[in-house]
């Protein structure tokens, strides 16, 4: 059997699992697995997808790694990646091995499966992404690769609710289903009225070990009792605000983020960033450990200050002013080619007394600009997330009525 032939063939595989899980859904009686498999594997209630699984499961670990580390090394973009993801869809013995092959965004510059949205991207080479807007239904669609023109894949979807007080902007794993009772839910932003102030809210906890700790405590206070259903909930990650321009001066927009999950440690030499695994659910509502009740930076002592407790913030780089072209000018490297007054570039603010080096200071985190009508360009790289970029760019077309007017332009 050819290789093209064995992908094709565990393609099959998953259709007929999916196709089997939805008729299931549609009230066919449900038979367990292990249960057809010990009493009789040869039964009319055996299912032939089951038994061609339990096939494909019995290959021996050396093979059966050998195998999927070529098809991961062979597909490095999508569409052709969708054969990873089928590969870990076959059994769990496959699934087991595939999450251990397929290294995180910041490893390897890839996205594979869905929490490698939450996962911190490359230190080196940004993931280059663009955003589509759709007037008509408040919609915004983050898909991956270089333009609108090539075959690429839908990464997050936001739908803009307007509120009396505000506005949210409801983000999902797919573009038609927004509810946060769903589990393609991942989290939301939500601005103040005059949408100069954000708070971007995730629908997980973050990685810290004080939040992990109480969750399994949930779990382990009453052992013999069925768990209730976890309702989604939201853990304010990050705050967004751009400064009021009331004199009108000339200038461009100025915002400043605060990355309450992400230490400003992370960006040193050595640093790392917190980077989940998986998808968790937790009852607990807590405030962020970077950031005290009032939203300062917590001190430790009187002279020193613990760097794993500061958040990490981030400002727009700032430009210069081209007077032949009367407008401000920002280096985007040929991605962006409209002038536009939400074109912004992030970098990180710090303190002389943080241990950052000048070289990271320069370092553009996240770039966001126009490239049409609708079309936007969002570049970002360690330590944000694609779901982190993607909220701060949502920011950015909500309104800003004393916010100063004048555009970017490229060079």
């Amino acid at each position: 059997m050819s290789f093209t032939s064995f992908l094709w063939e565990i393609g099959n595989i998953s259709n007929k699992s999916s196709r089997k899980r939805h008729r299931l859904r549609r009230g066919q009686a449900h038979i367990n697995p292990e249960a057809s498999f010990s009493s009789s594997p040869g039964s009319p209630g055996s299912s032939t997808v089951q038994i061609e699984q339990r096939k494909w499961a019995n290959l021996p670990p050396e093979l059966l790694l050998d195998i999927i580390q070529r098809v991961e090394q062979r597909e490095q973009c999508w569409p052709g990646r969708r054969d990873v993801v089928a590969c870990a869809s076959v059994c769990r013995s496959w699934r087991e091995i595939t999450k251990d092959i397929v290294k995180t965004p910041e490893l390897c510059g890839f996205l594979t499966f869905p929490i490698s949205l939450k996962q911190p991207g490359p230190r080196d080479t940004p993931i280059q992404c663009f955003i589509r807007r759709e007037r008509a239904t408040s919609t915004f669609r983050l898909y991956m690769g270089l333009s609108p023109g090539e075959l690429s894949k839908l990464l997050l979807a936001a739908k803009r609710v307007r509120r009396a007080t505000g506005t949210d902007f409801v983000i999902s794993l797919v573009g038609d289903d927004f509810s946060r009772s769903s589990n393609k839910y991942v989290g939301k932003l939500r601005s103040n009225f005059l949408g100069t102030k954000f708070n971007i809210f995730d629908s997980q906890p973050s990685t810290d070990s004080t939040v992990c700790s109480s969750c399994e405590l949930c779990r382990k206070t009453h052992p013999g009792k069925v768990a209730p259903r976890v309702t989604t909930s939201n853990h304010n990650t990050a705050k967004i605000s751009y400064e009021l321009n009331i004199l009108r001066t000339r200038g461009p927009r100025r915002m400043q983020c605060i990355m309450n999950s992400i230490p400003v440690s992370a960006i040193e030499e050595g640093g790392t960033a917190p980077t989940p695994t998986a998808f968790t659910n937790c009852l607990d509502e807590h405030s962020s450990p970077l950031l005290d009740s009032a939203g300062r930076r917590p001190q430790v002592g009187s002279t020193s200050r613990s760097m794993q407790n500061v958040p990490l913030v981030l400002k727009n780089k700032a430009p210069r002013w081209h007077e032949q072209l009367q407008c401000w000018c920002l280096n985007f490297k040929g991605r962006v080619t409209v002038a536009s007054v939400k074109n912004f570039q992030l970098v990180a603010a710090v303190e002389p007394s943080e241990n950052v080096t000048i070289t990271e200071q320069e370092n553009v985190i996240l770039q966001f600009g126009k490239i049409g009508k609708d079309i936007f360009t969002m570049d970002y790289c360690y330590p944000l997330s694609a779901f982190q970029a993607f909220a701060i760019c949502l920011s950015s077309f909500d309104t800003k009525p004393i916010a100063v007017q004048n555009a970017f332009c490229f060079t």
